[in-house]
Order: structure tokens, then sequence, then C-alpha cells
């Protein structure tokens, strides 16, 4: 049984979907104007996982996410640049998608766009002036009338007459009331804007999600998700339009992510510590990245820094080898009788805790920190087995192993960067060819060629030779490793 926090009721809760067997679920696309920050991108990280997780637990999904191509920030920062608005939206509605993709974040289902919803947003502002829940202004805007309804804040658990002590709202004479929030925008010069039965205009942020939810998914659904900074006001908002349309819930799931900070503080421009996701990826590896972000639940704050993603680099990398390590010992496994059966029972033993306990953390909020310790163990266990067990490998234990460290990363959207046995670059071919006259393409062989040249070298204790392989090996990033098992060919 999947276990999930609800942010509305602010507790975990069974999960128990509408329909047996499927999850529709929405999470709150960017606002394309600008490359998406690394804040952005822990958010869309926690809820591909989330996705991932609903996935390999059986459940079929439909996942929806926007993307707000019509907004002040596209709109201001096209004024800057001299551009259309539609300009810039779609570079940066093409910017986000490719970065999301190189982050292998899975690409959603539905992908509405607002600037092609704007006929079902129409009818549903429509639909809440009719029923007494919004209002025309005389210039032009459309407003809801928050005090409508009965049951706004049961997203942030925020009560009406408190939002008015002590906050910054908007002098606005065309509102009614100060709380009230626009669903609708009357056209400015120069700016986007579509035909309504109040004018010229473009809808308001927190209309679109509602709408399309509705058009795409029907209400209720079961998990709406985005950052813990949307929780207040855009979610709630979004849920007060839809409850009081459709009367219906609009989500039985709310989650939220914690906020990123950089270095422990908040990140920002002015501070210097502000990172885009594509400026980050230009430097580090998407695995180290994802495995970094996942080491923190995803309702706690996380402390990013370039320190903490060198040694997610350097924990992928030992990753790697353990299963490196594996996969070559299982390849030159001992004969049936010469197996050391005691130490392959207990990594049998050590893989099958890592995966229940993996399940059980995954079934208790998504927790990926206690899921990720659970394989850190076992690499740590399987390394132990590849020292003692020496030349006493169990072909199907250590195989066994090696799939279950690269199964359960996957699960996590994690490519762990190994490569079976000497399966080593093309390259070696050649150096082969010219250490020990070796022809061919056969990569592995050139590798089995190179490692007899350097034993053979030793034997006659021609140390020169020998060095000369080594070094050359390491002018391509490899090194040579002496195992109890034999000699291998591994990256540096």
């Amino acid at each position: 049984m999947i276990r999930i926090y609800n942010s509305q009721v602010r507790e975990k809760r069974d999960f128990d979907p509408i329909e047996e067997g499927k999850v529709r679920m929405y999470v709150c696309g960017p606002t394309v104007y600008d490359q998406i920050h690394i804040g952005n991108a822990r958010t869309f990280l926690s809820f591909d996982v989330i996705r991932r997780w609903l996935i390999a637990s059986g459940y079929e999904v439909t996942f929806a996410q926007n993307l707000t191509d019509v907004d002040d920030k596209i709109i201001n920062r096209a004024n800057e640049q001299g551009r259309a608005s539609e300009e810039v939206a779609k570079e940066f509605s093409d910017a986000f998608i490719a970065q999301m993709r190189r982050f292998n974040i899975m690409d959603p289902d539905i992908r509405p766009r607002a600037t092609q919803e704007i006929g079902p947003m129409i009818a549903m502002i429509k639909s809440l002036i009719e029923q007494g829940h919004a209002y025309a202004a005389d210039n032009g805007d459309v407003y809801f009338a928050v005090r409508s309804d009965e049951h706004y804040g049961q997203v942030s658990g925020r009560k009406i007459d408190d939002l008015m002590v002590g906050a910054r709202i908007e002098e606005n004479e065309d509102k009614c009331d100060p709380l009230d929030f626009a669903l609708w925008k009357a056209a400015k010069p120069g700016e986007p804007s579509w035909p309504s039965p109040w004018g010229q205009g473009r809808p308001g942020w927190h209309t679109e999600c509602a709408a399309m939810v509705h058009r795409y998914l029907g209400t209720p659904i079961d998990i709406h998700g985005g950052g813990g900074d949307l929780a207040f006001p855009h979610h709630e908002n979004e849920c007060a339009q839809a409850t009081c349309c459709w009367h219906a819930p609009f989500a039985n799931t709310w989650m939220h992510t914690g906020m990123l900070r950089v270095d422990g503080e908040k990140m920002s421009k002015s501070l210097g510590n502000f990172y885009t996701l594509k400026e980050v990826l230009d430097e580090h590896s998407a695995p180290a990245l994802r495995l970094l972000m996942l080491q923190t639940h995803y309702r706690s704050p996380l402390d990013f820094s370039y320190e903490r993603l060198e040694g997610a680099e350097n924990s992928l990398a030992r990753i790697a080898t353990a299963v490196e390590n594996l996969v070559w010992a299982a390849n030159h496994g001992a004969a049936a009788d010469a197996v050391d059966a005691a130490a392959a029972a207990k990594l049998d033993a050590a893989v099958s805790a890592a995966r229940d306990e993996f399940e059980a953390q995954m079934n208790d909020d998504f927790n990926t920190a206690g899921a990720l310790a659970a394989y850190f163990g076992l690499v740590t266990e399987a390394n132990t087995y590849l020292e003692q067990a020496a030349g006493a490998i169990d072909e199907e234990a250590a195989r066994a192993c090696a799939a279950s460290i690269i199964g359960a990363f996957a699960v996590l959207g994690i490519e762990v960067p190994v490569r079976e046995g000497v399966d080593l670059p093309d390259e070696l071919a050649a150096l082969a060819a010219e250490l020990v006259a070796f022809e061919g393409d056969d990569v592995a062989a050139a590798a089995e060629a190179l490692l007899d040249a350097r034993a053979q070298a030793r034997a006659a204790k021609d140390w020169a030779r020998a060095d000369a392989i080594r070094d050359r090996l390491k002018e391509l990033g490899l090194v040579v490793e002496d195992t109890a098992s034999g000699a291998r060919i591994k990256r540096a």
C-alpha cells in the first residue's frame, strides 16, 4: 500500500485512486519566459519519480502538465528584447522540453498550452459569473469573488479574515474586494489578446490550470502537484474556481515539494547563486544531479552545492565500478565445486533485503532518500563479497546483485554509467594492435590481449614494457586493476 502525504490535510494517508488501477495526475508547468532554474527542476524531478514509482507499482498513470505561454513575465521579457511575446514563449517552451528530456524527465501524456485553451477558459469564466462566483468590472477585467466560496482556504489552510491582516494587497478600485483575483485581463496596447464576451483580453494565471484539468482529466483528479510556493495563492485559487464551477472536489491528494537553497542560502540572482538547469547540466551529468536531488525527501528543503554535486558524481562512479566488478567477476566465476556458497547466500540475502527496503521506502510517501540508502548499503555488501569470495565467485549471485542495483536506480530514472565486463572503447583495438600485433575489431579480445601482454612483460620482469602499457591505458582514462581473480581493465 502506498501512503502519500496530502498537504491539504497535512498527514499521510493510504493512496486510494478514484478508479481502480488508474491514476490521473496533474503538475503545474513553467511560465516560459527564460531557462528554468534548478529549483524548478527539483520539483519536476520529484513528480517524475513519483510518476515512475506509480507505474512500477502497476498503475496506469495519465500525467498532464501545462505550459503557460501567455503571462506578464513573457510580455515584459518580449518588450525588453523588442520581440513578439509569441516568439519568446516558443523559444523557451522548446528550451524547457529539451532540458527536461536531457534531465531524463518523461514527457507528459498531455501537454496543453494556455494559448490553445482560451475557449475552455472563457466557458469556465462565463459559468462562474452565471453562478455568482465572478463578476465583470467596468474596465473589461473579470474577477473571482473570493468570499462567494465558503470553502476558500481549503488547500493552504488559510482563513479569509487572516489574509487581510498584514497582507500586501494591490489596490484596485475595480475589484469589489481586495482579495478577489483576475480570471480575465482586459487587453493593453501591444499585448496578445483574444475576443471574449468582456472584450479583447487574455486569461489570468490562476485560470488556465483549472480549465485544463477539467477538460483533459475530469474532476476530481487523484493527484495535483507543484512546488511549495504554489500552494497559495495559485493552487488555492485553482481549487476555488474548479469547485465553484463544477461542484465537485478538484483533487483528492495535493502534493507540494520543498524549496531549494544553494550553499545554505536562498537562491537569487542578487546573491550570485542562481543556476539554470541548462548551465548545471552543461558541467555535470544528469544522473549525478538526479542522484543529488533524490538524496533529500521531496518535501524537505534541498541544499544544493557544486561540492555536493561532485560528491554525487563520485558516488555514481563507485556504484558503476561495483556493478562492473560484479559482472567481470561473474564472467570469470569459479567452477561449481569451488564456489563459496555461504558468501553467495549472504549476498543473495542482502539483495533481497535491499529490494524490500527500497519498496518500503518508496511506498512511504516516495522516500527516495531511504530507498537510495538501501542500495548504497547493497553496494557496500557487494564490494565486501567480491573481496572475501575472491576466486570463489558465484556467477548467478554476482549477476543478480548487479541487475538489482541497475534496476533500482533505473526506477528512479538514474542511469548508472557502467560497461559490462571488459567491453571497452573501440580505440583500445588500435592500441592492442600497436602493442601486441593484435588485428581485429573485437574490443573485448583487444582488452584480453593487452592484459596478456602486460602479464608477459611482468613475468619477464620487463617493467618498462609493463609500465608503457599501463601509461598508454592511463592516457585513455583506463587503469589495470589487479584482483584476486586476475587482472582487469577499468575506467580511472
